[in-house]
C-alpha cells in the first residue's frame, strides 16, 4: 500500500506502519481459523474477529491517508459486524449447532 509508504512522519508514522501490519497479521490468522474452524461457532467468532480487525484497519488507513471518510464506514462495517454477530449467535442457538460431537 503506497499510503503507508507516504504515511506521517515520525513517530506516530512509525506506529500506524507497525499497527498496519500487525493487524494483516492478526487478519490472516482468524482467516485461517475462518477456513479450519472446526466448529460453527469457531468460525461465527473468526468471522467477529476479521470485522472488528477490519475497523481498525480502516481507523488506521483514515489516519495515514487524511482521508476521514474512512472512519465513517468503519462505523458502518462494525455495526453490520456486531448485527451479524447477533444473527450467527441466534441461530446457532435455535439450531442447537455447536459442531462437537458426544
Amino acid at each position: 500500500m503506497r499510503v503507508f509508504l507516504q504515511s506521517p512522519e515520525g513517530f506516530l508514522g512509525w506506529c500506524a506502519n507497525v499497527s498496519a501490519l500487525m493487524i494483516f497479521l492478526a487478519l490472516m490468522l482468524a482467516v485461517v481459523r475462518l477456513i479450519r474452524g472446526p466448529s460453527l461457532p469457531d468460525r461465527v467468532v473468526a468471522l467477529d474477529l476479521i470485522s472488528m480487525l477490519l475497523v481498525a484497519f480502516l481507523v488506521i488507513f483514515a489516519y495515514a491517508s487524511g482521508v476521514y471518510a474512512y472512519l465513517d464506514a468503519g462505523l458502518a462495517l462494525a455495526l453490520v459486524g456486531f448485527l451479524g454477530t447477533v444473527a450467527f449467535a441466534r441461530l446457532i442457538d435455535h439450531n442447537g449447532d455447536t459442531g462437537e460431537s458426544s
